[in-house]
């Protein structure tokens, strides 16, 4: 007894519980050796809260790949995890704390991690529910976490290689600092946001000459950690001052005026203030001079001794007070309003200062270089689209080293300790064995630190022999975003090719940002941010996929508009609706490997011939990642072809006393939906699931149907010809109807005016679906017709011909067009008379003019067609 399908379509009965099942059976699992592995490891969302729509697309994009390619009969392996996310994580497990009155260092260490592991458990949980939701095909046998065991070990690995081979060291550099999470930030993670501040113009007098300097600031509150006055060696005005000194109007120090051609001549006075420990081009020029780099500011944002009477104060509170003295000492010169781009934390919000600090890097030159190296080669990774290699090899070959330590207590600890006594360094995987002689390095490392390892770390390396590694390392294709290409995808390739000899996948499929439908960014400050549980709530599963996937080539942004998910959701309903017809026209008890296709009528060719073509074409367009071809060429075959043209058609053989030409039809319905469902299901698999158990079927569920194949027994070449004559009868006599407003009820005579003999067995074959789809009858080739007739054109050169007299009062008609042709004269000649009006077209908006001459040219065209029209009849 084969499985009824609802009256109406109701997306939560359709997705309930399916997705257990096939987590049940065991379809998602990857390990059958006896066929060809693909790979996709998942991006690795964040455990910091929900996945956002911007997930739901990129991993459905993944979801359609490994769906398609399993139903191609690949060993499918989608491996799927998280990532412990540093920063971002500990910055929510903070704000719970501070919830509670309490912070990171009331708890310590251990116990703050503990809190984390709790955090990370709680949100994996919510995350996995909402793949769940989704209905993503993971294997989770497989799942990792960047912080697990085994990753662990890749990293303590890959980071005491790199430093035996010199490529990490420590250093003294200026790196984006948080002074309210008290740590180093990668350039991910700092947002540079346009904001309004001011440009301070402070009076210096010259030591030896007593003349004032006026030199332009916008952070006062650095000028205690200032070590030189720069100016331009070709800078006539001050060349005299070079190698004198000026007072530093902040703590009194005379600072040594210089020259360096570093210095832009029209910016401000063209006279800068050097402040190594605070500014990256500042700290260049003190590295060029060896000049000092103290800081006075504390990594909490507050001032430190150097500051005199401000220590304590937060730096802004400093500047504030500093200006204010300035004011009253008459330092100030003048004070501008200035636009800059001012750059942010991402998880505290806080303004990210440019600080000096120890850190730990690793040198890229060389592993830039090697991945640059292999793009010339075979083994290059292919970006989809082509474009984005250029992104990526730009970022490469301007590439700075990286800062991966950071100030957090959640990450991997980097694995080095330093000797109590002598200070001496150890790097291991392992601690020293005289361990409490030793003090490990407290930060962590950078989350992208471990997320570059992330296509061979989950596979089991550093164990090469590893199962997973051998059989599903490289990957194939990894689907991402354009906008970290620079932090992920180029730390995947170098670090895959500096440790496993291999590049970490052969594809990348890049995508763009969700956008609003107003092209506005999706943010929690504009409040056009959308859940995409909610939109499955409303919609489902199956209709936001079919969206998401449908809607924007390879690397363009994609715009979220309500109007366009509706529009989804009726061609699933229109699917839902053919698959209630075909089940209602065939018998309980037909099955799938008994269809038989030997006495097949016109319509069932066509329609088995078309379903070729659309494999062939999407087959080609899946390949190359095309999806919104392959939406669009699925939705005209299914929407048109198939339920506008094929269910029509097929009722005239339904419906037959003959039982041959019956079963015929009934086959080709059964094996096109059959095909339809399977073509669909990487798209949207629970609604495909559901049609494709309540239809004759080979699997127990379409998760392991096998993918559609091209049956060459139905490739005719002359079919489609064939076909074109039929459409356009059919839309000849319902375009007459509605010209000539003639009743769907009265049955028309038709004739056809060919020069072609061969036509008229066609067009005898094409007269029971003209005379089914359009209540209209044949009733002669190249017969004498009267003047009174109304013709449209068809295929070749051939006319369709209906004598009007037969079904419209001729003289009536007459007498409205008639009436019709005089009323759009008037109009003609009013836009002629306006528009020959030179005081209108002078003074009348360009608008209005324009206007104007679009309604003469639509008149024109509508009287023209008017007295032809009349003139025929």
């Amino acid at each position: 007894m084969k499985k009824e399908l609802a009256t109406k379509y109701d997306h939560k009965a359709v997705e309930e519980g399916k997705y257990r099942t096939w987590l049940d059976h065991h379809y998602f699992e990857a390990g059958d050796t006896s066929k060809k592995p693909y790979s996709i490891v998942i991006p690795p969302p964040n455990v910091t809260g929900k996945l956002h729509l911007g997930h739901a697309w990129d991993t459905t994009l993944q979801d359609m790949i490994i769906r398609y390619k399993r139903m191609q009969g690949y060993d499918a392996l989608w491996l799927p995890g998280m990532d412990h996310a540093g920063i971002a994580t500990q910055a929510k497990v903070e704000a719970r704390l501070r919830e509670d009155g309490i912070s990171r260092y009331d708890l310590g260490r251990e116990k703050f991690l503990e809190k984390a592991w709790s955090w990370k458990e709680e949100y994996a949980s919510i995350i996995r529910s909402q793949w769940e939701k989704l209905g993503l095909s993971l294997d989770y046998t497989k799942e990792r976490f960047t912080l697990d065991e085994g990753l662990s070990e890749a990293v303590k690995t890959v980071f005491v290689t790199l430093y035996k081979k010199g490529y990490i060291y420590q250093g003294e550099r200026i790196i984006n600092w948080d002074p309210v999470q008290r740590t180093a930030l990668s350039n991910i993670e700092v947002i540079h946001k346009e904001i309004e501040g001011h440009m301070y113009y402070f009076n210096y007098e010259v030591v030896e000459t007593g003349e004032n300097l006026v030199i332009a600031t916008t952070r006062p509150e650095t000028m205690f950690a200032d070590q030189a006055i720069f100016v331009h060696p070709d800078d006539t005005r001050y060349q005299h001052l070079v190698g004198k000194h000026a007072i530093n109007p902040a703590n009194g120090e005379a600072l040594p005026i210089m020259a360096d051609s570093y210095i832009d001549m029209s910016f401000g006075t063209a006279v800068m203030k050097c402040t190594p420990a605070h500014d990256p081009n500042d700290f260049a020029l003190a590295k060029k001079y060896q000049l000092a780099m103290p800081k006075c500011m504390n990594d909490d944002g507050t001032m430190n001794e150097l500051c005199g009477p401000y220590q304590g104060m937060d730096r802004f509170e400093c500047r504030e007070a500093l200006v204010h003295d300035f004011e009253s000492r008459g330092v100030v010169d003048h004070i501008e309003k200035h636009m800059h781009q001012v750059g942010h934390s991402e998880r505290s919000h806080a303004i990210v200062e440019p600080y000096l600090s120890k850190q730990w890097f690793v040198k890229m030159k060389p592993l830039a270089n090697a991945a640059l190296e292999n793009q010339m080669k075979d083994s290059k990774v292919s970006f989809v689209p082509p474009r984005f290699e250029k992104t990526f090899k730009q970022w490469m070959e301007n590439i700075e080293d990286w800062c991966i330590s950071r100030q957090l207590w959640w990450g991997h600890q980097i694995p080095a300790w330093y000797h109590k006594e002598t200070g001496e360094i150890y790097v291991g995987k392992e601690p020293p064995q005289d361990i409490e002689n030793w003090k490990q390095d407290e930060d962590v490392l950078d989350t992208w630190f471990s997320s570059a390892l992330w296509p061979f770390s989950t596979m089991g390396w550093p164990n090469t022999e590893s199962e997973l590694y051998q059989r599903y390392f490289p990957t194939d294709t990894l689907v991402t975003g354009y906008d970290i290409i620079f932090f992920w995808v180029s730390r995947m390739i170098f670090q895959s090719l500096e440790f496993t000899g291999q590049r970490p996948f052969q594809n990348v499929l890049i995508h763009g940002l969700i956008r609003d439908e107003q092209g506005r960014k999706m943010s929690k400050s504009l409040g056009n941010g959308v859940d995409p549980m909610d939109v499955i709530d409303q919609y489902g599963a199956d209709t936001l996929r079919f969206f998401l996937t449908t809607n924007s080539a390879p690397g363009m942004d994609l715009r979220y508009i309500p109007e366009k998910l509706d529009a989804a959701w009726n061609f699933i309903n229109k699917i839902w609706n053919s698959a209630r017809f075909v089940l209602m026209n065939i018998d309980d008890d037909m099955s799938y490997q008994n269809l038989s296709f030997d006495h097949l009528n016109l319509a069932d060719q066509w329609i088995l011939n078309r379903l070729n073509e659309v494999i062939t074409s999407v087959d080609e367009n899946m390949d190359k990642f095309e999806f919104v071809n392959v939406g669009s060429e699925l939705y005209n075959f299914i929407w048109d072809d198939f339920c506008s043209w094929y269910i029509e058609l097929s009722k005239v053989h339904l419906n037959s006393d003959d039982e041959i030409e019956k079963k015929a039809t009934q086959n080709t319905l059964v094996y096109v939906l059959n095909a339809i469902v399977r073509l669909l299901h990487p798209f949207m698999p629970f609604v495909t699931e559901e049609i494709y158990l309540s239809i004759p079927h080979l699997q127990p569920s379409i998760c392991i149907a096998k993918w559609p194949t091209v049956n060459p027994d139905f490739n005719n070449e002359i079919i489609q010809d064939q076909f074109v004559y039929l459409i356009d009868i059919i839309k000849g006599i319902r375009n007459l109807r509605a010209q000539y407003v003639i009743k769907n009820a009265i049955e028309i005579a038709y004739s056809i005016q060919t020069q072609d003999n061969q036509l008229e067995n066609l067009l005898e074959n094409l007269s029971p679906y003209i005379y089914k789809l359009c209540h209209a009858r044949c009733f002669g080739y190249n017969v004498e017709t009267s003047s009174n007739v109304a013709t449209e054109m068809i295929k070749g050169g051939n006319a369709l011909i209906i004598e009007l007299g037969d079904y419209i009062d001729l003289e009536a008609e007459k007498k409205k067009m008639e009436d019709e042709i005089k009323k759009l004269e008037n109009e003609i000649k009013r836009c002629e008379s306006m528009l020959s009006n030179p005081n209108f077209v002078s003074k009348a908006p360009a608008q209005k003019v324009e206007q104007e001459k679009q309604k003469l040219a639509d008149y024109q065209s509508k009287f023209n067609t008017m007295k032809d029209k009349l003139n025929q009849m």
